[in-house]
């Protein structure tokens, strides 16, 4: 077991593996994530019944429930990545937390934004100083902050180990976000998925949210195997199998 742990460790931690096993991904992560995006959103806009409170315009939450929730697991993500190159020094653990930051707050910002327009039918007002809203907010922050971190120094190691702290900082939000309709009075519905608890939601709607969900998440990996393959060109120019594949 330790010995498999140990290579696996070196597998992961090699640009050259990485790039090569990823290449054979790529096609069919972007044909899962197409398939099941056009499916999750036909099923949710069109055929998903309409919400006896908030009508047809509780259906900006399959682009808004997936956004958020892949907005804080893309930071935790980042987070571990983070760590482990603390830890262990991976180069390959600082890249991709240098490509999640970026596309972690796309989602966040998609999120505030669906978010603000659902709110303004529903509460009336496009935003409020809401505990669940505000946290969101701060998570988008903490992925600029780590962005700027990574950005600023002209030392790559030093650049790597800001943003890495700061990520790792950064986690605590994370609880907040998700516990804060419990912690505090507020106008954000409580969680539409629970792990502990059956869903409420009629099966014509949940059906459509998970599979939107699914699709978000298979749309994440693609992003951030190919934004990480860049990275490994860019850093890895220099070696003789990256020159064969730009000269090819």
């Amino acid at each position: 077991m330790w010995q498999w742990l140990k290579q696996l460790y070196h597998r992961l931690g090699s640009p050259k593996w990485f790039y090569e096993l990823t290449e054979r991904w790529i096609p069919w992560l972007t044909l899962a994530a197409v398939a099941t995006g056009l499916v999750g959103l036909v099923l949710g806009l069109l055929f998903a019944p309409a919400d006896y409170q908030q009508g047809d315009s509780f259906r900006i939450i399959y682009i808004h429930v997936p956004a958020a929730l892949l907005a804080q697991s893309a930071y935790i993500m980042m987070a571990v990545a983070g760590a482990v190159y603390l830890i262990w020094r991976m180069k390959m653990a600082a890249w991709v937390a240098r490509v999640i930051a970026p596309i972690g707050a796309s989602f966040c910002l998609i999120a505030l934004l669906t978010g603000a327009i659902w709110g303004k039918p529903t509460w009336g007002t496009w935003w409020v100083w809401d505990a669940r809203l505000t946290s969101m907010l701060m998570l988008l922050f903490l992925y600029f902050g780590v962005m700027a971190l990574q950005q600023a120094m002209e030392s790559e190691e030093a650049a790597y180990k800001a943003g890495a702290i700061l990520a790792l900082v950064g986690v605590v939000n994370i609880p907040i976000i998700k516990y804060s309709v419990e912690w505090w009075n507020t106008l954000h519905q409580p969680a539409t998925l629970k792990l502990t608890e059956k869903p409420s939601m009629h099966p014509d709607m949940l059906w459509p949210l998970l599979i939107m969900i699914v699709s978000t998440y298979l749309l994440f990996a693609l992003l951030v195997i190919l934004r990480t393959r860049n990275e490994i060109l860019l850093h890895e120019r220099k070696r003789v199998w990256v020159k064969k594949i730009l000269e090819s």
